[in-house]
């Protein structure tokens, strides 16, 4: 896929202001298929979550005032992936995209074991961030370092798996599916399941089913879009949507104003954080305070122009 839009009648779009569920296709990088969106009208753009460029699937694109609640999508919401892993092999990236460094015999592993050690998946657990990653030493991503052969302190971080399965066994490949925390390498869940069968695996297929609080079949495909320009405004989602579990409180044209001013406003329910509507549009992230004059709403992030 080329990833350059089509000429098209129309006139850039203007900026939008929301979320829009992409179903990124395989090839390009998250960053390429924003450029593409970006030259739709899109200057104010970001996504929560970003996809190797093997990957497909649910990429949360952020318009305008939306590109503020990146971290918080991140940071409440899980992920759920299928993908195919094949046994055998060891790669530098530890997928299919990257150089082999190891073949090994995978014949003597049985589906059993394999179901096995997928289930072994679930829990919490410290998970080795690949070396081939957007994950940073010192400011540097970790796949600039690496393919420059220098060398970087191996980094962990913690995961949560709360539901790991084997759909298909064809052996040497496996399909799976895999329900994670935010930030899970389903590469990495690959590479040590190789090495604890003792033959090494590589990812050779991903897609993301599911971005909380999203899914596939939410999404618009980025060839529509770039066919048809106007199919990405007709598909942008309210921020409100996208943080389903933020107790929404709407506030009046008085409190609204206060709020543009970072003055906190009376708290009038239970919670320690809100999201501040507008006449049904969203306001501002609040948290809970306790003041001299009793409970109120501060402003955490505002998500006005």
């Amino acid at each position: 896929m080329t990833c350059s839009p089509r000429t098209h009648p129309n006139s850039p779009l203007p900026q939008l202001d929301g979320v829009v569920i992409l179903d990124k296709p395989s090839g390009p990088t998250s960053a390429r298929c924003l450029a593409v969106l970006k030259r739709l009208g899109q200057k104010k753009i970001g996504h929560a979550g970003t996809l190797d460029p093997m990957a497909s699937g649910v990429l949360l694109v952020l318009l305008g005032n939306a590109t503020k609640i990146a971290g918080h999508l991140l940071a409440d919401g899980g992920k759920v992936y299928s993908g195919v892993f094949r046994l055998g092999q060891t790669t530098d990236t530890w997928d299919k995209e990257g150089n082999v460094l190891a073949e090994a015999p995978w014949e003597h592993v049985t589906p059993e074991q394999i179901r096995a050690a997928v289930s072994g998946w679930q829990g919490s657990s410290e998970q080795i961030v690949p070396p081939y990653s957007a994950a940073k030493h010192q400011g540097t991503p970790l796949y600039k370092l690496a393919r420059k052969g220098q060398d970087a302190p191996q980094k962990v971080k913690r995961i949560e798996i709360s539901h790991a399965e084997v759909l298909e066994t064809a052996l040497p490949y496996v399909r799976f599916r895999v329900a994670c925390s935010s930030g899970t390498y389903i590469r990495s869940l690959a590479h040590s399941l190789g090495t604890r069968l003792g033959c090494g695996a590589v990812l050779t297929e991903l897609i993301r089913e599911y971005s909380h609080p999203f899914g596939l079949d939410d999404a618009c495909g980025l060839e529509a879009v770039m066919q048809d320009p106007s199919l990405l405004e007709r598909s942008v989602r309210p921020i409100a949507e996208a943080l389903p579990h933020w107790p929404q409180v709407s506030v009046s044209a008085g409190e609204a104003a206060r709020v543009r001013n970072g003055v906190a406003i009376p708290c009038r329910r239970e919670g320690d954080k809100a999201l501040l509507l507008e006449e049904g549009k969203a306001l501002a992230l609040a948290q809970r305070v306790e003041t001299a004059a009793g409970p109120c709403w501060a402003v955490l992030r505002g998500l006005w122009n």
